[in-house]
């Protein structure tokens, strides 16, 4: 993005057109890189003054500072000076103070008895003062990215994103939607989906349309037209605010491309409110899997596209996973799509966003959704009045509000998944825990709770056969080391030590911080 000094823009019939570096400025911006190149080693205002003799010779002297801003970038400068200037400045001026600088000649007395201290003259002293100044330092080194004609695709671009900033609303139409609402999410962009006669259209709230953090807003913002820009076919239209008067702004894929660097499209999620809740959730490791954007949502003529859905796969290997992983099906014998609850957080968005958002969730027809609310906007009871369950946070989502929430739906579910298991089962191994047999029937393990198990007992949470026991009692046995024992249950596959020890009528007698023992126990 350029500054908005640099935007070069016509409203020639009350239109709003950018000026985009045409094919001829790729000489000129062959001879800005040279210029760069050229200087390493010399002083940011000799460059400056050479950059300015091309601005002079060049139709529009912001085209040359807008692509000399883009290579500036990747340039590096540094002061360069014997003596650090602070130091000597500092040195100079109590020099100085002791002479009482009035003539010249004084001055040349005071950098001398300065220079003295660190070993130096007095002209090279006085050179130093100044060097750590922005015109006096040194252009190091220039890696830029860009040969001339890339550079020349950059501007085109930095120039769309510099109009953007000041965009209220832009409508966007991509041959690639999924990877434009994905980047919308991921920047936290306040949009909305409408369905129209010609497919989905995106409309993403500008930053002008802001009352506040619009430079960070407009940042993001910024960033989704790189996005936007690297579809092969794409249509934007944008309404700026050009100084108090609304103008449209349209751009095409023949306007504006992404030049041959890796974009710059991903925000990170776990720098955010969302990423915060997902790492916290996640780490519960509960029977239900967190989706990141799941699918879209009808709401009348829109679309929503909640940031998450809760999807209950018990006894499987739950965690925070995006919707292109396979969601069908849980890992046991269950067929049925697991259920979900969808899940929106509701943070930094304008008023006229959040009543946007409620009239889509009203519209909502069977969906079960919770909204966690920002304390903030006060829309708590709006919320609830829609008949979506609505969770107050500030700063961040409480996990444990969240997972009462999500409490009834477990118990309904538990029944239901109770109600469909027989009362009586008979696995097929000896030995069975009741996690791995709530797996295979693909419900959680307290479905199991009241069913019988004929062909075996129940010890702790493991289901063992009685011909398993009498072999056990057999092969443990008093003063047996613990360790010993603990093997022999291991090799039926028996996990939980204490319960089977304690079934078996043992206890483990422990030795200071040595080897326990097997003993009976009383």
């Amino acid at each position: 993005m350029l500054t908005k000094d640099l935007l070069r823009v016509s409203r020639a019939g009350g239109g709003y057109h950018l000026q985009f570096a045409d094919a001829d400025a790729e000489r000129l911006a062959a001879r800005v890189l040279g210029i760069y190149q050229g200087h390493v080693g010399e002083s940011r205002g000799t460059l400056v003054a050479a950059l300015t003799d091309v601005e002079r010779e060049a139709d529009d002297f912001k085209l040359v500072r807008g692509l000399a801003k883009l290579v500036e970038r990747e340039a590096t400068f540094g002061t360069q000076a014997l003596v650090d200037p602070v130091r000597a400045r500092r040195r100079v001026f109590e020099a100085a103070a002791d002479v009482g600088v009035v003539t010249e000649a004084e001055r040349q007395q005071a950098l001398s008895e300065a220079a003295d201290h660190f070993g130096t003259d007095a002209e090279t002293l006085a050179d130093t003062l100044y060097a750590d100044r922005d015109s006096r330092q040194i252009l190091t080194d220039v890696d830029s990215r860009w040969g001339p004609a890339e550079l020349r695709t950059q501007y085109d671009l930095s120039l769309a994103q510099t109009a953007l900033f000041d965009a209220t609303e832009v409508r966007v139409r991509s041959s690639d939607p999924k990877a434009l609402v994905s980047a919308v999410k991921r920047l936290r962009l306040m949009y909305e989906i409408r369905q129209t006669a010609n497919g989905r259209e995106v409309i993403v709230t500008g930053p002008d349309a802001l009352f506040s953090n619009t430079r960070r807003y407009g940042t993001r913002f910024a960033r989704l037209l790189r996005t936007v820009a690297a579809a092969s076919e794409w249509e934007l239209t944008a309404t700026i605010d050009d100084r108090g008067t609304e103008r449209e702004l349209t751009l095409s894929d023949a306007d504006v491309s992404v030049p041959g660097v890796e974009p710059v499209t991903e925000v990170s999620y776990d720098s955010g409110v969302e990423a915060d809740f997902a790492g916290r959730f996640a780490a519960l490791d509960l029977d239900w899997d967190l989706i990141r954007e799941p699918e879209p949502l009808a709401a009348g003529e829109h679309v929503i596209i909640p940031d998450f859905a809760f999807e209950w796969r018990p006894g499987a290997d739950t965690g925070v996973r995006d919707t292109g992983r396979s969601g069908g099906g849980s890992d046991g014998a269950a067929s049925d799509a697991p259920f979900r609850i969808f899940f929106e957080i509701m943070g930094f968005w304008t008023p006229e966003y959040v009543e946007k958002k409620l009239t889509r969730l009203d519209a909502l027809e069977d969906v079960e959704m919770l909204v966690a609310v920002d304390e903030s906007l006060g829309v708590g009871d709006e919320i609830e009045a829609t008949e979506t369950r609505a969770i107050p946070y500030a700063g961040t989502v409480s996990v444990k509000d969240v997972r009462d929430a999500l409490r009834p739906y477990e118990e309904r579910l538990v029944r239901e998944s109770a109600a469909e298991i027989p009362d009586e089962l008979r696995p097929d191994a000896d030995v069975t825990s009741l996690a791995d047999l709530a797996a295979e029937y693909g419900v959680s393990e307290d479905a199991l709770e009241d069913v019988a198990y004929p062909d075996h007992e129940r010890v702790g949470r493991t289901l063992v056969s009685p011909a398993v026991l009498d072999d056990l009692a057999e092969e443990i046995e008093p003063g047996m080391a613990y360790e010993a024992a603990s093997n022999r249950l291991a090799d039926y596959g028996i996990e939980d030590d204490s319960a089977a020890l304690a079934r078996l009528g043992y206890r483990v007698a422990w030795e200071g911080l040595g080897e326990g023992t097997i003993r009976p126990r009383e």
